[in-house]
């Protein structure tokens, strides 16, 4: 299982390692920087660290990494090599495109949301949508996580149908941890008086990196335009524009309603806590923590992007505009002044999270993995 950063596999892959280890796979992982995450050397056979960045212009995702990738690959025999995130799966089939072709191993792209996408600019549409029509050449079978992009695969015909796997409810979660049966009142009490945020007072959460594609400014803006004095917003997660929003709240005057959590892994309570979640991206592939949050019985707010509108269908959540501030507010207006059609809302997602759970989603894996053992050809 190939990543670009030991985060990813950490975040959403250890149900994988154990599970197929448990029926007697190696199951080893490759990103960078692997080796330091202890929860991934608990979860898999064996880790291999790679130099390779997020960034796809470091002259190591080409330079450096491809022949570590081949060695590492030819010397232990795999039989299937599954990639994920933009640059190491790229990196990793380029590597490996020979072997593929002599039929030695299978590889496996899950695409978990393509980086051309309806709404973006034509040029780098047109260069992500030229590099994806490439790499697919190296790829012998593609998941897809979203109807937005089965469609476009299928369209370009980056693979014959029958290679293209739709597997709608994406890499999946564990619903019983995700259970609001599983998060008790006092926890919920305890989240509320570490923020300061009274029984009755409302609470926003946004869980989601402060990156320019999760647009917080918008967030942050339109919970100023709320105007709701007794309201709260609170951000769970970090990255390189955290900063800015800090200083942006202050200059909105929110900042005393605003609440910068940094990185949490008490997501389940933080949810729970929260009268609804909210996620603002110009790009998803399947958000997770629309999954989560629909899991709890938490309402959402999401942009209306593929992913994240594919969830929400059926009355599972509100819908507005990517960039659309005024939109933000009366969402979140109409979540305060209809608290009963809100909570029935949450409880609709909830019903529709079944296919999300992970013991679904494996079964699926092993239904492919299976289909693609039968091409391997070992010498």
């Amino acid at each position: 299982m190939v990543t670009t950063i030991p985060g990813t596999l950490r975040a959403f892959f250890l149900p994988f390692g154990y599970h197929f280890r448990a029926k007697g796979w190696q199951v080893d992982a490759m990103a960078c920087g692997v080796s330091n995450c202890a929860e991934c050397l608990e979860a898999f056979d064996r880790v291999w660290d790679i130099e390779w960045s997020r960034n796809p212009l470091d002259p190591r995702n080409l330079m450096v990494a491809p022949s570590r990738v081949r060695e590492i690959i030819l010397n232990n025999q795999y039989d299937i090599v599954h990639v994920f995130t933009p640059v190491a799966a790229f990196v990793t089939r380029y590597a490996l495109k020979e072997l593929s072709k002599q039929a030695k191993l299978q590889v496996i792209y899950t695409a978990l949301g393509f980086h051309f996408f309806k709404g973006r600019k034509l040029l780098k549409n047109t260069i992500f949508l030229t590099l994806e029509k490439l790499a697919a050449r190296w790829t012998d079978y593609l998941v897809v996580v979203n109807g937005e992009d089965e469609e476009a695969a299928k369209r370009y015909r980056f693979l014959p149908p029958e290679k293209i796997c739709p597997i709608p409810s994406g890499i999946g979660r564990n619903l019983s941890r995700f259970n609001p049966d599983a998060v008790a009142e006092a926890e919920i009490r305890e989240v509320r008086q570490e923020l300061g945020i009274a029984e009755n007072n409302p609470l926003f959460l946004s869980v989601a990196e402060f990156s320019a594609r999760k647009h917080p400014q918008d967030v942050l803006r339109g919970f100023a335009r709320l105007a709701r004095s007794e309201a709260h917003l609170a951000f769970a997660g970090d990255g390189p524009l955290m900063e800015k929003m800090e200083q942006l709240a202050t200059n909105l005057g929110i900042q005393n309603q605003v609440h910068f959590l940094g990185v949490r892994r008490d997501i389940p309570r933080l949810m729970r806590a929260s009268t609804a979640v909210i996620l603002a991206s110009e790009q998803e592939g399947l958000p997770i923590s629309v999954i989560e949050s629909l899991c709890l019985e938490t309402p959402v707010i999401g942009t209306d992007i593929r992913g994240t509108r594919d969830l929400l269908a059926e009355g599972c959540g509100l819908l507005v505009k990517v960039e659309d501030i005024e939109g933000l507010a009366r969402a979140m207006a109409w979540i305060l002044d209809h608290p009963e059609e809100a909570r029935m809302m949450g409880k609709r997602g909830r019903e529709h999270m079944v296919i999300y759970d992970i013991k679904h989603v494996l079964s699926l894996h092993e239904t492919l993995y299976a289909e693609a053992l039968k091409k391997v050809k070992k010498s």
